[in-house]
């Protein structure tokens, strides 16, 4: 019975979306859209959106193009709701200004259901007018000029001049996309557009700044050097290369990268402030590998959404930087269809009564939860404490007693070193651990480090990594008497590499697994503020705090947690050549983890 209703509605749906949108009240039971429209007789037409801005500063507005795939019954009086991908790569660099069509899976899919597909292509790249600006309000309006012409508001017009008016819309939107396509939606959301349902950003950006610095330091590689220019450059069409030669250099100009610190040219570039005039549901998925577009965008975003109360959903998957089409296909396309039947055509398909949170495992499979963070998600504090003489520090519920320990950068040091036996003491890196878990440890959320410091120079990042440690057993010196070296003809280097050398000892120096679950930095000039850095004095005690990228990660039993501290990551952050050395104060630093019953082990 279920089954039979769930196609005699479908197709009742459909059939009403002929008449009217949003479905009548007395037919919001309606389950879903069906494929009852032809895809090979969609009209498929290009027009060109007056935008009100003049970012190139010709004189004249910005016409930004959008490529258009509906229904042919559009033009006997059908109308539709529109998914919309907004994107600055519809021309593939250095070609001629030919868009690259509908490569997606949205048009196949959604056009035969009764909605309309559209290509947005952002100002400044392959057919749009304007200066493409890297997160600027210009992108922003770009793309919200389209929603603006859905909803009668702004002009459009075919290439020929004749006027172009959506006479087949309904005003319904949801916008969609990957990166850059995720990050407009973001955007255009955060000014409260009406007509903008929903939005699906994926792998999106919330702050420009988020996305080319952590907390005072830049990125390393191109992220920390004049980025804004390169992307710029890289994303603009042949013409606006020429005409917009001199803004675009300015955006690197006017980067900061010399500070790395949140300027006005970073605020602009930030969503996150404007989160309060979001008015669109949000369906948000980002990888929790994504160390492109780092956690921390989809996290903060995410935690200001559900501060407003905007209604939502969250995919946080374990691949990095991928459209989750490409990991889990047909489960994704079964939840973007009902989420935008149900937010587009207004029925009631219960896809908000289904667990706010699907998580994945790094064994593949999936999770549901009513929420996240976890609703039994508790901070819990664990401090650094000493261990014995030349070995490294523990993490511990009681506060220590006032001692400290020094490490010095090494910025060709490597994360797999400075993770490496963490038992031994090493000089280029700080290393503290949990007792072996007697229980496997969930985490949930965003974790921080809190430190007490002095530096010997007057520049110093520092990086913190959160290490899952096992299964195995961190082997030392200090593990093994010399006799018992002795009597089994064996050197500490032989047992560490299990060779010649017989149990048990082979055994107890099996190779610890060191797994970094999150990790974050900040330069600690920029302590206190990341609008105005200020320089170290050298010996001068400081405190710290500062936010590594949220995650949500199963620690198994029998596995340690551990916070490695080290100065420059060369494979994170931009090198401070002027790093020195590092004093940590035991008794006022610690670690703030998120974990689900508010027990660690």
């Amino acid at each position: 019975m279920r089954r039979l209703r769930t196609g005699v509605t479908a197709a009742l749906g459909t059939v009403l979306a002929t008449l009217a949108v949003p479905v009548p009240a007395a037919a919001q039971d309606i389950e879903e859209t069906l494929p009852i429209y032809s895809y090979q007789d969609a009209i498929r037409e290009d027009v060109f959106v007056e935008a009100p801005m003049d970012s190139d500063k010709d004189g004249k507005p910005d016409r930004i193009a959008i490529q258009i795939i509906r229904p042919k019954e559009t033009n006997s009086g059908l109308k539709t709701p529109v998914v919309m991908e907004p994107s600055p790569y519809y021309k593939a660099p250095g070609t001629a200004q030919a868009p690259y069509g509908f490569r997606n899976w949205y048009d196949e899919f959604f056009v035969p259901r009764g909605y309309t597909v559209i290509e947005a292509e952002m100002q400044g790249t392959s057919r749009s007018g304007g200066c493409p600006t890297t997160g600027d309000a210009e992108d922003t309006l770009s793309i919200k000029s389209v929603v603006d012409w859905l909803n009668g508001r702004v002009k459009g017009f075919y290439a020929n001049g004749s006027s172009a008016v959506a006479t087949w819309s309904t005003g319904a939107v949801g916008l969609s996309g990957v990166s850059y396509n995720g990050t407009l939606p973001n955007a255009v959301a955060s000014t409260g557009v009406d007509g903008l349902k929903t939005i699906i950003p994926i792998a999106a950006i919330s702050s420009w700044y988020d996305y080319t610095r952590d907390q005072g330091i830049g990125y390393q590689g191109g992220w920390g050097s004049r980025y804004p220019e390169y992307l710029a450059n890289y994303v603009a069409s042949s013409a606006a290369k020429t005409r917009c030669a001199a803004f675009i250099k300015s955006l690197g100009d006017n980067a900061g990268d010399n500070t790395w610190d949140y300027t006005p040219f970073w605020a602009e570039r930030d969503y996150k402030p404007n989160a309060d005039k979001v008015k669109a549901s949000v369906l948000l998925v980002h990888g929790m590998e994504d160390w492109n577009v780092k956690l921390r965008n989809g996290v903060a975003w995410w935690n200001l959404l559900q501060k407003h109360n905007v209604p939502r959903k969250i995919w946080l998957h374990r691949g990095a930087h991928i459209d989750p089409v490409s990991a889990r296909p047909d489960e994704w396309k079964r939840v973007v269809h009902r989420w935008m039947d149900h937010w587009l055509f207004g029925m009631n398909n219960g896809i908000m009564d289904e667990p706010m949170a699907d998580i994945q495992r790094p064994n593949g499979s999936w999770e549901t939860h009513r929420s996240w963070p976890d609703a039994g998600a508790r901070d819990v504090r664990l401090n650094f404490g000493p261990a014995g003489s030349g070995v490294a520090g523990t993490l511990q519920a009681a506060r220590p007693a006032a001692s400290t320990q020094t490490f010095t950068d090494n910025r060709t040091q490597t994360e797999a070193t400075a993770m490496a036996n963490y038992a031994a003491a090493a000089p280029n890196r700080l290393v503290y651990v949990t007792p072996a878990l007697a229980q496997q440890t969930r985490m949930s959320g965003t974790p921080k480090v809190n430190v007490t410091v002095r530096s010997n120079t007057a520049s110093a990042p520092l990086t913190a990594l959160l290490v899952d440690y096992g299964p195995g057993t961190a082997f030392t010196a200090q593990d093994m008497s010399p006799e018992e070296l002795i009597n089994q003809e064996c050197t500490l280097s032989d047992i560490e590499q299990k060779t010649g050398c017989a149990e048990p000892y082979a055994a107890r120096a099996e190779a610890v697994t060191a797994t970094v679950i999150t990790r974050g930095a900040i330069d600690l000039k920029n302590r206190s503020s990341l609008t105005t850095g200020s320089a170290l004095v050298p010996g001068q005690t400081y405190t710290a705090s500062w936010e590594l990228h949220g995650k949500d990660y199963v620690v198994p039993a029998g596995h340690r947690i551990g916070l490695v501290l080290m100065a420059n990551d060369r494979s994170y952050i931009s090198t401070d050549t002027a790093a020195g050395a590092l004093t940590v104060s035991l008794d006022g630093s610690s670690l703030d983890i998120p974990v689900v019953g508010g027990r660690v082990g």
